[in-house]
């Protein structure tokens, strides 16, 4: 299995609607990107300070299969239109589990 995990932190001036509309978009990804395996997405909870504040892990069969996600027009959509206007920081790492 393959392993994508990427953390995002909000821009100052991101509202509660924008933060709530790129969850919900990229929650609509594994209805739409038939690679992903597994998929979870979810603001911080807030214990420790300094995290970042959402993070995206998503499971896929094989790097071929990131590869798809990773370029498919969908998510890239979500990216552009919704994670890039907000975006302040962004950290991420894929991995074979």
């Amino acid at each position: 299995m393959f392993r994508h995990v990427v953390l995002f932190t909000w821009s100052e001036t991101a509202t509660e609607e924008q933060k709530a509309a790129v969850a919900t978009e990229l929650g609509r990804l594994p209805g739409i990107i038939p690679e992903i395996r597994a998929y979870a997405v979810g603001a911080d909870a807030g214990v420790n300070p300094g995290n970042h504040e959402f993070a995206v892990v998503a499971d896929f069969d094989s790097l071929d299969d990131y590869l798809v996600y990773r370029d498919h027009p969908a998510h890239q959509a979500v990216i552009a239109e919704h994670v890039k206007p907000i975006l302040a920081s962004r950290a991420a790492v894929q991995f074979v589990v």
